[in-house]
């Protein structure tokens, strides 16, 4: 099994993210932004710095997240740390009250990173009336000028 975005990591990640929006639920597309954000809150505007590496291949890893946050959630339902509620506005997931508790007893220096970023983006992007989604733009416009910029960089290269 590869450690790195199991759906053991990816879970203890959208942990983080619904503990610290409890009560509130969130569907997965939140959560994956969320989690995006989460781990790369420096290419967000004034975000702390990010806990990982920008990759080039930054849109086509957000394309995957989607998959691992469900794979995580699984993990999440089955150890009874998070649920899932059907809504008119489809399914929304929420830590249990278990879920602080074991969150609590982790004490990887990690954690307390994922945390601290945790409440950085939910009091920026969930609290003031803004959605994450309009944060997430700034990433997806910032590859979409690196993509421009490279792409005129080897036109001129070309020439």
């Amino acid at each position: 099994m590869n450690p790195l975005n199991s759906p053991l990591e990816v879970g203890v990640r959208a942990l983080v993210l619904l503990s610290e929006t409890f009560p509130r639920r969130l569907d997965v597309a939140q959560l994956v932004y969320l989690d995006y954000a989460m781990l790369h809150s420096g290419d967000l505007a004034h975000g702390p710095a990010s806990l990982h590496p920008d990759l080039p291949a930054g849109p086509g890893e957000l394309g995957m997240r989607r998959r691992l946050v469900e794979r995580g959630l699984v993990v999440l339902m089955r150890a009874g740390l998070a649920d899932m509620t059907a809504t008119d506005d489809g399914f929304l997931y929420g830590a249990t009250e278990e879920a602080a508790s074991f969150l609590n007893v982790l004490e990887a220096p990690y954690i307390g990173e994922l945390k601290e970023r945790a409440a950085w983006l939910t009091s920026t992007y969930m609290h003031e009336g803004t959605d994450v989604r309009d944060g997430m733009k700034q990433i997806t416009e910032r590859w979409t000028s690196r993509f421009h910029t490279a792409a005129d960089q080897r036109e001129d290269g070309d020439q």
